[in-house]
């Protein structure tokens, strides 16, 4: 009985080993990606697509370009109406690629899901998250050459971002600024590769926002984390201080490395 019981554990344990963890087994096949997929195809919008509360979207041809048809126009400020996707509360987004000709990128409205979303070019901001609360989680994917945000949070709740290349950038995430109405709201930053910015994430302290990272990489990036005193007056929020602190939270060369 007991040189049964025996190999049955030896069993177990060998079976253990075998298998990795699937949660780790998922976070190595989602490691941020310098390659850019090839759409098989362009669609040029002529007004945004609404994913409905809940509803999820993938394109027939995965990695499907779809943009607006029309040339960036710098960074002045656009609406709903100029984006390419609307994503309602709990919507979700995944295998597109957003092509350059277009203003605004998607426009999550609450809570919402963008998951392996790959922008060729940035022009006003990628991604807007508008949510009062809730979590809105961007993973996988990437983009490059925006000008100025990647991600700007102009609501409330948080934003988590895992497992995302971004290049050639002014901020990865930023939570607005001057914003009229001003949220607390807080980043969750992991497994990011960033080569060629300015600024990872950029939070206003004095609203209690927050900025986490962990195993993420940077590259010719010039601050990792900056904090502004904003504001609801419209005036340009000014700068408080850079790197580790109560609200930028990480430890240099641990939690994030650079070179």
């Amino acid at each position: 009985m007991f040189t049964q019981q025996l190999v049955a554990v030896l069993c177990l344990a060998l079976a253990a080993s075998a298998s990795p963890n699937p949660s780790k087994r998922r976070a190595a096949a989602r490691a941020a990606s310098a390659t850019f997929p090839d759409p098989p195809t362009t669609i040029s919008l002529d007004e945004p697509m609404t994913i409905k509360a809940g509803e999820s979207f993938t394109p027939d041809e995965e990695y499907t370009r779809y943009d607006r048809g029309v040339s960036c126009g710098g960074q002045s400020e656009g609406g709903d109406k100029d984006a390419v996707f609307i994503l309602e509360e709990g919507a979700s987004i995944s295998k597109v690629v957003i092509g350059e000709d277009q203003s605004e990128g998607i426009h999550c409205l609450g809570a919402c899901t963008i998951n392996d979303v790959w922008f060729e070019a940035v022009c006003e901001d990628a991604i807007t998250i508008k949510q009062e609360s809730g979590t809105s989680t961007i993973s996988g994917g990437g983009a490059k050459g925006a000008e100025d945000k990647v991600v700007q949070h102009n609501g409330g709740g948080t934003v988590r971002i895992e497992n995302y290349y971004v290049e050639d950038f002014g901020k990865l995430y930023r939570s607005c600024g001057n914003c009229d109405e001003m949220y607390e709201r807080h980043v969750e930053i992991s497994g990011v590769t960033a080569v060629s910015g300015k600024v990872l994430a950029g939070i206003n302290s004095n609203y209690g926002d927050t900025a986490t990272f962990d195993t993420s990489s940077a590259t010719d990036v010039k601050t990792i984390c900056q904090e502004f005193e904003g504001n609801d007056t419209g005036d340009e929020p000014e700068s408080i201080s850079k790197g580790p602190s109560d609200f930028c939270i990480y430890e240099e060369g641990v939690d994030v490395t650079e070179a």
